[in-house]
C-alpha cells in the first residue's frame, strides 16, 4: 500500500487546501531538481570559454548541445508514451542524469563536453515529458493549468539558483567541483520522486485497442491549435536562449566589465518570475490563452531596447522583462497542450518538448553566429523577430469543440 506522502501529486486543491500547497511546492522542486542543470552553465559561459579557448558562440552552442538531447528524448518519449510506466521512468531518467553531469568535471576537451551536455539532455528531457505527462492525466481538468504552472515556477526557480549556485560553486571549488554539486541534485531529485510519486500503469494498459504511436502523432498534427503550440514552443526557447546565453558576454565586457561572481548575482533578474510565473493558470481562466500568452510576449519584447544600454540597471531591467515574459508564456503554451490535444497527451506533451528543445539548440547556433558576426543589437533583433512570429502564431490558439470537451473530461 502506498503512503500518504506518495500520492500528493494526485491530491485535489480545490478539496485540500493545504494538501494544494504541497502538491504545487512537490511539483515545483521535481522541475526544479529535473533543469537545474540545464541553465546553471550559462552563468560560467565566459570562464568555460577561456578554459577550452574557444569562441562565444563555440562555447555557447556547446552548453546549450543539451537542447540537442532534449529534443530527441521527447520525440521519444512521445513514440513510447502509452508504454512508459511514469514514475519509473522519472526516476531512472534522474539516476542516470547524475553521470553525464558528473563526468563534465573531467571533460578534456569540448568536443566531450558536448556529448556530455547531449547525453545529459537525453536525460533531462525524459524526466521532463514524463512528469508534464503524469500532471495531464494526474489532474483534474480544473486544476491542471495550476499544475503545470507550478512545475514552470520550478523551472523559473533552477534559472535563478542554478546559476547563482554555479557561479558561486566554480569561484570556490573550480568548474569540477561546480559539477560534481550538481550530480548531487540529481540524486535528489530521483530520492524525491520515489517518495512522492504515485505509481502509475503504462497507458497501453488500459487502452483497448492499441493504437500505433504514429496515429497519434498524425492526430496531434491535423489539430492546427496543437500545430501552432508546437512553432510557438520552438520559438519561446529560440528567442529564451538567445538572450540569457550572449548577455553573458556582454556583461563581462566593456563597458559592463563585470565579475563572474558579479554576473551570477545578475540573475536575481529571474526572481520576479517565481512569484508571477504560477499566476498563468489563473490568466488563462480569467481572460483566455491568446491574451495572456499576447501580454506575455509584450512584456518580453518591452525589455528588448533596455538590452542594448551601456547601464547595468537597464539591462537588469530588460532581462527581468524577457524573463518574466517568456516563462508566462511557456506556461500557457505548455498547459494550453494538456488542454487541446484530444487523445494521448503525453505524445503531444513529448513533441511540444522536442519543438521547444529544438528551438533551443537552433537559437543558440542562428543567434550565436549573429553575436559573432554583426554583435549583440543584431543578436537582440533576431530574439525580437522570434516574439514577433510567435505572437502571429497565438492566433491560432484556439480549441476545437472535441478538444474542449476532452479537457473537461467530457
Amino acid at each position: 500500500m502506498m503512503s500518504s506522502a506518495r500520492v500528493v501529486l494526485e491530491d485535489r486543491p480545490e478539496s485540500q487546501p493545504t494538501g494544494a500547497l504541497l502538491r504545487s511546492f512537490v511539483i515545483g522542486l521535481t522541475a526544479f531538481l529535473t533543469v537545474v542543470d540545464l541553465f546553471a552553465t550559462q552563468a560560467i559561459l565566459p570562464s568555460l570559454a577561456k578554459a577550452y579557448k574557444v569562441t562565444p558562440a563555440a562555447i555557447g552552442f556547446a552548453v546549450n548541445a543539451s537542447t540537442i538531447g532534449m529534443a530527441v528524448a521527447g520525440l521519444a518519449v512521445a513514440f513510447f508514451s502509452n508504454r512508459i510506466d511514469r514514475r519509473r521512468g522519472i526516476l531512472v531518467s534522474l539516476t542516470l542524469l547524475s553521470i553525464p553531469t558528473a563526468l563534465l568535471a573531467v571533460a578534456p576537451d569540448l568536443t566531450t563536453f558536448t556529448v556530455l551536455r547531449v547525453m545529459q539532455g537525453l536525460c533531462m528531457s525524459t524526466a521532463f515529458a514524463l512528469t508534464l505527462s503524469y500532471l495531464a492525466e494526474t489532474c483534474g481538468a480544473v486544476d491542471t493549468a495550476g499544475a503545470f504552472a507550478a512545475y514552470i515556477t520550478g523551472n523559473v526557480a533552477s534559472n535563478l539558483v542554478g546559476r547563482l549556485m554555479s557561479a558561486g560553486l566554480t569561484d570556490h571549488l573550480g568548474l569540477a567541483g561546480n559539477f560534481l554539486v550538481f550530480a548531487g541534485l540529481n540524486l535528489a531529485g530521483a530520492v524525491l520522486v520515489y517518495f512522492t510519486l504515485g505509481r502509475t500503469r503504462p497507458m497501453a494498459a488500459t487502452s483497448a485497442p492499441l493504437r500505433s504511436p504514429f496515429s497519434f502523432w498524425a492526430e496531434h498534427m491535423r489539430n492546427a491549435p496543437l500545430r501552432a503550440s508546437f512553432g510557438i514552443g520552438f520559438l519561446i526557447l529560440f528567442a529564451f536562449i538567445g538572450t540569457f546565453t550572449y548577455v553573458n558576454f556582454v556583461l563581462v565586457r566593456e563597458p559592463l566589465a563585470l565579475s563572474r561572481m558579479a554576473v551570477g548575482f545578475v540573475y536575481f533578474v529571474f526572481l520576479p518570475s517565481i512569484f508571477t510565473t504560477p499566476l498563468a493558470g489563473r490568466a488563462v481562466e480569467r481572460f483566455g490563452t491568446q491574451p495572456t500568452f499576447w501580454g506575455a510576449l509584450a512584456l518580453a519584447g518591452a525589455g528588448l531596447p533596455l538590452l542594448l544600454l551601456p547601464n547595468l540597471v537597464a539591462v537588469m531591467a530588460g532581462l527581468m522583462l524577457v524573463g518574466v515574459g517568456t516563462f508566462f508564456a511557456q506556461a500557457t503554451a505548455t498547459g494550453f497542450v494538456g488542454r487541446a490535444a484530444t487523445s494521448d497527451r503525453g505524445s503531444a506533451s513529448g513533441i511540444y518538448l522536442a519543438c521547444y528543445f529544438f528551438g533551443g539548440i537552433v537559437g543558440s547556433i542562428v543567434l550565436g553566429q549573429l553575436f559573432d558576426r554583426f554583435g549583440w543589437p543584431a543578436c537582440v533583433a533576431g530574439i525580437g523577430v522570434a516574439l514577433g512570429l510567435a505572437a502571429v502564431l497565438a492566433l491560432r490558439l484556439k480549441m476545437s469543440a472535441p478538444a474542449t470537451l476532452a479537457a473537461q473530461g467530457v
